[in-house]
């Protein structure tokens, strides 16, 4: 989780330096095409199987996590730009504690609600609606967050038991690129200027942000709680804001300071609880 956080956290500012360089279509499509083509050459040469006993939730997850949620953010990084809309992006945990608690019955209890509303008060700071520009670029942020919940919610619902992670997860970028592919062919939109800055992003988002990224969440959703896990991600837009600060010298105001460290107590919180029950059940 740790691992997902940093560097999905990071890859925003990737995606901000790469955008001056390629339409975001052209830079989706590129990057999910290549991180699938990557995975499949580490399944080969880790002599995994790089077929699954089935396809239809990798079909799903596929065009609706990576492809939907894919078009519809930048979709929202075309009409309003890389700013504090695609921060809003990260409604997703609260989306998917909605839908774990409508069709996985996972509920919420205790102080992890306070965690829950103290996240949500932290994410509000940070992404300042009063200052957004795009009504639509808005709307379409908070609805790619609301699929990307919904996706992970299924994945927990229809498990797919015995398929390998990084396997699962080839499928998945392969299946997702399809819309990318097709979309980035329709829409008329100037090539990409390839240069030193822009093939770096893209590489960081090959093959950190999309093939490794995918593949820890992947992991990640499979062995903890959907609700817990969607909350946890609340850590991604801390790290993107610092690393907006240090790199782009975007110092951030001090609302949005005091909203990550809300979103801290609320991710510190949830640990705490998680520790305590760990305790409570090793206790004889």
């Amino acid at each position: 989780m740790v691992a997902m956080c940093a560097i999905w956290g990071y890859s925003w500012i990737a995606m901000k330096v790469a955008l001056r360089h390629a339409h975001p279509f052209d830079f989706a499509a590129e990057r999910l095409v290549m991180g699938a083509v990557l995975l499949f050459a580490i399944i080969a040469a880790t002599g995994r199987r790089l077929t699954l006993s089935g396809y239809r939730m990798a079909i799903v997850l596929g065009f609706v996590q990576v492809g939907a949620f894919v078009i519809l953010s930048h979709y929202a990084l075309l009409t309003s730009g890389p700013g504090k809309t695609s921060v809003l992006t990260y409604t997703m945990p609260f989306w998917m504690i909605v839908f774990a608690h409508l069709l996985l019955r996972e509920r919420m209890r205790g102080p992890q609600w306070l965690a829950v509303l103290a996240a949500f008060a932290g994410l509000l700071l940070i992404v300042s609606p009063w200052r957004l520009t795009s009504v639509q670029g808005s709307v379409l942020a908070v609805a790619s967050g609301a699929v990307w919940a919904l996706a992970a919610v299924l994945s927990k619902r229809w498990p797919t038991r015995g398929a390998d992670a990084l396997t699962f997860t080839a499928w998945q970028l392969t299946f997702g690129a399809v819309p990318l592919v097709l979309l980035s062919l329709a829409h008329a939109h100037d090539a990409p200027r390839w240069n030193g800055e822009y093939a770096l992003t893209l590489a960081y988002s090959t093959i950190f942000a999309t093939a490794g990224g995918w593949w820890l969440w992947t992991y990640v959703l499979s062995h903890a709680p959907a609700g817990i896990t969607g909350l946890n991600t609340l850590a991604i837009p801390v790290i993107a804001v610092i690393a907006s600060w240090l790199q782009l010298g975007e110092r951030p105001p001090p609302h949005e300071l005091v909203g990550m460290a809300l979103i801290a107590g609320a991710l510190a919180l949830l640990a705490w609880i998680g520790l305590a029950a760990a305790r409570t059940a090793r206790t004889p």
